[in-house]
């Protein structure tokens, strides 16, 4: 990804919001109390330009086909552990779709294969909302 650089207690920031559509959805709209992820009902995910996150996690390598699954990965646990995604019911949805975008951003099958697995297994408390983390707000424009 061209929209990252380094934030100071996380390894990458976005510098440019970012915009797809997922195909799991909350009940309803959904915003993150930091005010940098949103998600509606029709599964549009808005990642805001701002938002810090750490990039794959585990015995990896951030690679660039690694990048944007990370971005999207990491957003989506943000909001389970924030209670806004049912952890039960999306945490595994969230790990396919990672392992999908990697696949598409041209990540070896069988690697993409092993972040799912790695994730299957041992993801479990980076998704729990007992593990919250504190709210750092977008700035308001």
């Amino acid at each position: 990804m061209e929209c990252i650089e380094y934030k100071k207690g996380y390894k990458y920031q976005i510098v440019d919001s970012y915009v797809t559509t997922i195909s799991f959805m909350p009940d309803k709209d959904v915003l993150s109390p930091s005010g940098y992820i949103e998600l509606t009902k029709e599964g549009v995910l808005k990642i805001k330009k701002g938002y810090a996150w750490d990039g794959p996690s585990g015995p990896t390598f951030d690679t660039r086909d690694f990048m944007r699954g990370s971005l999207v990965h990491d957003a989506l646990y943000q909001l389970m552990r924030e209670n806004l995604l049912d952890k039960d019911k999306d945490r595994d949805a969230a790990d396919r779709l990672l392992q999908q975008i990697c696949k598409d951003d041209g990540m070896w099958v069988l690697r993409a294969w092993w972040v799912y697995i790695g994730l299957k297994f041992f993801g479990d408390p980076a998704a729990d909302p007992a593990n919250k983390r504190p709210v750092t707000k977008a700035p308001t424009v």
